[in-house]
């Protein structure tokens, strides 16, 4: 859920839109104090690390609400309230998650230190947690067969698998003139074309590329606008509608739709269906994520910290919901399908997931996660300052 992580990397703002600081404006901040005491004087920035609370805070409800859905997956059988909330939630949390990625990649320009980063960042991270998962379901699923492939994201690691490539995408989208008509075209014959196999997860990357391919195309403005108090009150039908649909469906609709990781072949629906399905989809997500995002709160908040540690949560919260599954927790417990049962499960799923995005635990995972790794490359002589 989006760096996350993720989406799953800090949300930093763009960098066209952070400058440096300069021995001028560092001499002032360190006079700032001094001046205090006037009421003229301005007061310094709350912080200097150029982060957006907004993304921040955005990052941290995404994924919680995935960490949700996971968690309702085994028991949400008996519920068609639960089933139509899961699917209205799953119908826009990775949208969500991964037009913020989007967004904070439209300065990607392959350059030697954000492959470093894209390598550190996304592919190490990648490697690891697919080993970690296919290892537990190995030993802790007593399935001594299950096979450790790299090309078979195994459970939540496509997400990062995806990331890579649509980040190593990113100046090829930046460079067409209709980038993302093109990228939904290549959606819909996804859907048709069964034989592209489980490599990469490639079903998944191309029917989620449209998400990624529009945040490149956002800009800073366009968040404004669906921050507008006009925005919050026309999301508010928009919801109400999407959940009276979502009950409508849920005895109806085919989960596979929302995992988009299927062709219509699979499904065993008509051949015009994926394309009917994929514009619905994208239409419904874009509404949904809008939604959510008009609601997010732009000013820090205890949970605001927690945005910066979503890969953790993303990627750690998965071995909860196996080991449950695994050890047969939710099929010895029936009473968690009861509506008592589904709120103890939302609550441990999100106070765990919450738990997982803390500060200690990025500080834990950071060899993993944000290694800095100088001694794998090269010095790029490009990027060195002057010499004094």
């Amino acid at each position: 859920m989006f760096h996350a992580a993720h989406g799953y990397e800090t949300a930093r703002r763009p960098e066209a839109e952070e400058p440096k600081p300069t021995p001028t404006t560092q001499a002032a901040t360190a006079l700032a104090p001094a001046t205090s005491g006037l009421k003229s004087a301005p007061q310094p920035a709350p912080k200097a690390t150029g982060r957006d609370a907004y993304f921040d805070n955005a990052k941290y409800l995404a994924i919680v609400l995935v960490a949700m859905a996971h968690a309702w997956e085994p028991v949400m059988d008996g519920s068609r309230a639960t089933r139509a909330l899961y699917m209205v939630i799953y119908t826009f949390h990775m949208p969500a998650f991964i037009l913020i990625s989007g967004y904070f990649s439209r300065s990607y320009q392959g350059k030697p230190h954000q492959l470093r980063r894209l390598l550190t960042g996304i592919a190490l991270p990648y490697v690891v947690f697919e080993v970690a998962y296919s290892l537990f379901a190995r030993y802790a699923n007593d399935d001594p067969g299950q096979p450790i492939s790299l090309l078979d994201p195994f459970y939540l690691t496509w997400f990062l698998a995806a990331l890579f490539i649509w980040r190593l995408t990113t100046p090829l989208w930046r460079t067409v003139r209709w980038p993302l008509t093109i990228s939904l075209v290549l959606a819909v014959l996804a859907t048709l074309t069964p034989d592209i196999g489980a490599d990469l997860n490639l079903q998944r990357v191309l029917q989620f590329l449209p998400f990624f391919v529009l945040g490149l195309c956002l800009k800073p403005e366009h968040f404004q606008l669906v921050r507008r108090r006009e925005v919050r009150l026309l999301s508010l039908p928009v919801v109400a509608a999407a959940l009276l649909v979502g009950y409508w469906a849920a005895p109806r609709m085919k989960l596979g739709w929302f995992y988009r990781s299927s062709s219509v072949q699979e499904l065993g629906v008509p051949w015009w269906s994926g394309a009917v399905m994929t514009f619905a989809f994208f239409g419904c997500a874009v509404l949904l994520t809008v939604a959510f995002l008009a609601w997010v709160p732009s000013r820090r908040s205890w949970f605001t910290v927690l945005g910066t540690g979503t890969i953790c949560g993303y990627l750690l919260h998965g071995f909860l919901v196996k080991a449950g599954d695994y050890w047969g927790l939710f099929e010895s417990n029936p009473w968690l399908g009861s509506p008592l049962g589904l709120i103890v499960v939302t609550v441990g799923a999100a106070g765990a997931v919450t738990l997982l995005c803390t500060p200690p635990v990025r500080r834990a995972l950071k060899c993993v996660t944000e290694p800095e790794m100088k001694w794998a490359f090269h010095r790029d002589v490009s990027e060195l300052g002057p010499r004094r």
